[in-house]
């Protein structure tokens, strides 16, 4: 592709609204641009990108066994308000109406619609397994779209979904998919991770994120540093034993602790440490109130709250709701005299001895406080949010933090929408079951950016070899000169030949402009034509290395061929 006849419109400044580094460079560097908050139009370059990424989505997917199909957008109500999503999805679902008053929804997923089809076309087990996907424009109202493709409102989405007549036909499938996704991810070159995640609105049991190490990702995960355990930080089990002091048990005491309500005052001024304190937080598991224990250095992880009562919904109680439940202040809670209610408290606290709690009473705690003696917990559970340090819950290595960015998700969703949708098959004997089901989604404009996010440096993006928009950039520095364009036609014309996509910069611009534009656009390998033109030799310099050689043009097909393999 001759440079003058597509569109790149490269940028020289960093775009003000950019915030991180794919989306700064993907904009300067002439991949996408912004048509609204959290929509954007994808140029030739990364249109070209997207393609691979996509035939490696496809690739992996049918040698998985799965079928490609292409649903609608544009999803009528019905199907929504089977399921129930309609009423619980929230304003992230974009709704309107057509000129009939009839309801829609712009597709965020399509989980309903893939449902109602199968629902329809398949009756029997004999029919079973049957996994379907497709890559497709999704929609989600963010309320704050954010880091260009990686927090978007229209973003493109590859989504298969498994129907199954039994568990171990998922299993099976989720495993293929499982591993489908990692050769996927290992193909774009990318340093991810496999972690235990939360299925949250989606509903089932087990699931997996995919999730690309990335100091701005906005998801923490928890892994091992000695081997593959990962999970994202809320899913993250604790296997700890804590071992209780000997000390003597000393006599329960009030005492005042006048404007003293984190656990940092109190701990400060009575002279003891956080991890000798109780941290006491009223929950609302659905319509149920739950005191929840964990030790003062140790935060209350609400997921894990919410699996245990297998609530649709935990939240942190109003201090309305805290003063008419217990009677007091949220800075003052205490399991103490607490009857009216159910408390739970995590593992670590059960080992704690004469230590700290609120007194159900403001500006006062209770100190010298011993769980079983001067309360009673009705289960003691994994509560709290892993750490740092901590031993991993596969007993090897101990826990360490990451940022990552999630690019995939596989769900187990068992028969959460085949039995709302009334998405049955008759089995072997004659009867009527529901579809056991499985979702799995990778973000392919996500993706991208991921790629963009890992692969750079400060004169722009460095594409892997698979991925990069071009295979080569030709560029003539003066095409005015004779030597220089007559070499210059001729290579393009025997890369092309040689089945390389070249990208070919025959544009009239400064030689400075035309090396900036392709360190900035990122292609793995570039070819200058220069002063040497006569003599037939040409530079090479290799992206991602910087290397830089002289190769005459008879060498030069075995020297790319050298460089592009090593890459």
């Amino acid at each position: 592709m001759r440079q003058s006849m597509t569109l790149i419109p490269t940028l020289r400044e960093i775009p003000s609204d950019a915030e991180v580094k794919s989306h700064q460079l993907l904009l300067r560097a002439g991949f996408i641009r912004q048509n609204a908050s959290g929509v954007y139009s994808y140029l030739p370059l990364a249109q070209k990108v997207l393609r691979k990424i996509e035939n490696i989505v496809r690739e992996e997917m049918n040698n998985a066994g799965a079928v490609e199909l292409l649903m609608p957008a544009l999803q009528q109500a019905e199907f929504w308000q089977e399921s129930g999503r309609w009423y619980t999805y929230g304003p992230e679902l974009m709704r309107l109406k057509d000129r009939h008053d009839r309801e829609f929804a712009l597709g965020a997923t399509h989980e309903e619609v893939i449902t109602s089809l199968v629902r329809d076309e398949v009756k029997s087990y004999k029919r079973l397994p049957l996994t379907l996907y497709q890559i497709q424009t999704k929609f989600r109202d963010e309320k704050r779209p954010r880091f260009g493709l990686l927090r978007g409102r229209e973003f493109i989405m590859k989504d298969a979904y498994s129907f199954h007549s039994n568990p171990e036909s998922l299993d099976d499938v989720y495993n293929k998919m499982y591993q489908a996704y990692s050769n996927v991810f290992s193909r774009c070159q990318l340093d991810f991770r496999a972690v235990i995640a939360d299925s949250g609105a989606m509903g089932g049991k087990d699931t997996h994120e995919f999730m690309v190490l990335s100091e701005i990702g906005e998801d923490t995960i928890a892994y091992s540093n000695s081997s593959d355990f990962a999970a994202n930080i809320e899913m993250a089990p604790v296997q700890m034993i804590y071992e209780k002091s000997n000390e003597e048990l000393k006599a329960l005491e009030k005492v005042e602790t006048i404007n003293k309500k984190t656990i940092e005052e109190v701990a400060s001024f009575l002279k003891t440490s956080a991890n000798k304190c109780i941290k006491s937080l009223l929950f609302k598991a659905d319509d149920q109130f739950i005191l929840v224990l964990v030790r003062g250095d140790h935060e209350v992880n609400d997921i894990k709250l919410k699996n245990i009562y297998e609530a649709s919904s935990v939240e942190l109680a109003s201090p309305e709701e805290t003063k008419a439940v217990l009677g007091c202040e949220i800075g003052s809670l205490g399991p103490i005299g607490a009857s009216n209610i159910v408390v739970i408290a995590d593992h670590a606290v059960e080992a704690i001895v004469n230590g700290v709690c609120g007194a159900n009473e403001e500006h006062f705690h209770y100190i010298n406080v011993n769980p079983n003696r001067d309360f009673q917990v009705s289960q003691y559970a994994d509560l709290r949010f892993i750490q740092e340090g901590d031993p991993s819950p596969d007993g090897k290595g101990q826990i360490v933090f990451a940022k990552g960015i999630e690019v995939g998700h596989v769900f187990k969703l068992g028969t959460r929408y085949s039995e709302a949708m009334n998405a049955t098959y008759l089995d072997e004997n004659g009867r009527t079951q529901p579809m056991i089901m499985g979702c799995y989604g990778i973000g392919v404009s996500r993706t991208l950016a991921a790629v963009a996010e890992q692969f750079n440096d400060e004169n722009g993006l460095i594409w892997p070899v698979n991925l990069a928009p071009f295979d080569l950039h030709l560029i003539a520095v003066n095409m005015k000169d004779q030597d220089q364009s007559a070499l210059a036609e001729e290579l393009y014309e025997l890369l092309k030949q040689n089945r390389y996509d070249v990208l070919f910069d025959e544009r009239q611009e400064r030689p400075g402009v035309k090396f900036a534009d392709s360190d900035l656009i990122g292609l793995p390998v570039r070819i200058t034509i220069g002063k040497k033109a006569a003599e037939g030799i040409v530079e090479l310099k290799t992206r991602k290395t910087g290397e830089v050689q002289e190769v005459h043009k008879e060498e030069l097909l075995n020297t790319i061929s050298k460089i592009v393999t090593n890459l």
